[in-house]
């Protein structure tokens, strides 16, 4: 599994740093070489980053959790806001709202009034309105709806931050380290790696490095959450099934004189294996 992640990966380029001039003397450990002025991120690291972040990440979500996915720089926002909705979990790909995390009760109420603009757009209630009122709402709606609306399901703080570029989402870590929310960050060889609990370093300006390590850490999750959802349908499939009558043991005539043998059915029911899935 570790070779095919090793040739997936260098084919994204996930092994490309930045200049030799911009890097950050702390990410050393995971400089492999240096080519025409370019650093060489060490790929053996990048697979052990994104190893112990699956790991991680599964324990997170088995435990019904939430992870939040961080990535507004243009390369990073397709990939977060697909590999999120896939996995179903809130993400942030515009703008990094300060106090997102600080004073969630805050951006719960902005929540609520999109929600309200929502409902008013979808009805008869915006032709009540006039012209220049239904502009500054529909203004309102569109402002709102880029920044909040990867936030709707996240009813509470996140256990856990996917962060791409911890150097341009600087606040997003600070909030994160202030609150001791866990964080799992792409880091380029520009970064602090201090900074982040779980450093996956690679290259965070690549659309496709973004997408594939973004597309592991989502797996994770996904495949958690359906393997920790089928459970409890098995036990009501279980439970709900009848259980299975054996057949009645033939019984010789009874002879005079003597009581006639009763045969006990006993309650049948196959068990059922779960497969537990590897974190």
């Amino acid at each position: 599994m570790s070779q095919t992640i090793v040739q997936e990966l260098i084919e994204a380029g996930v092994h490309f740093g930045h200049r030799a001039s911009r890097w950050n003397p702390k990410m050393a450990a995971y400089i492999y070489g240096r080519k025409k002025q370019i650093h060489i991120i060490d790929i053996r690291e990048t697979v052990r980053g994104i190893l112990r972040a699956k790991k991680y990440l599964a324990q997170v979500a088995e435990g019904g959790s939430l992870v939040l996915f961080v990535g507004t720089k243009r390369q990073a926002t397709a990939s977060i806001e697909r590999e999120a909705a896939r996995c179903g979990m809130p993400f942030i790909s515009e703008r990094w709202l300060g106090g997102t995390l600080t004073n969630f009760r805050t951006i719960r109420s902005r929540l609520s009034r999109l929600e309200e603009l929502e409902e008013i757009r979808s009805s008869d209630k915006i032709d009540s309105y006039s012209k220049k009122a239904q502009s500054a709402l529909n203004r309102e709606f569109r402002k709102m709806y880029r920044n909040l609306n990867g936030l709707r399901n996240m009813n509470r703080l996140p256990e856990c931050l996917v962060v791409i570029d911890p150097k341009k989402e600087k606040n997003a870590i600070r909030e994160a380290r202030k609150l001791g929310i866990t964080t799992v960050a792409l880091i380029d060889t520009d970064c602090d790696p201090d900074l982040v609990d779980l450093p996956i370093p690679g290259n965070d300006d690549g659309i496709r490095s973004i997408e594939r390590v973004v597309h592991h850490l989502a797996d994770a999750i996904a495949a958690t959450r359906a393997v920790a959802e089928a459970k409890p349908d098995e036990g009501a499939v279980a439970a709900a099934a009848p259980p299975a009558a054996s057949q009645p043991a033939e019984t010789q005539p009874a002879a005079a004189g003597e009581p006639a043998a009763s045969s006990d059915s006993g309650e049948g029911g196959g068990e059922v294996e779960v497969v537990d899935k590897d974190a």
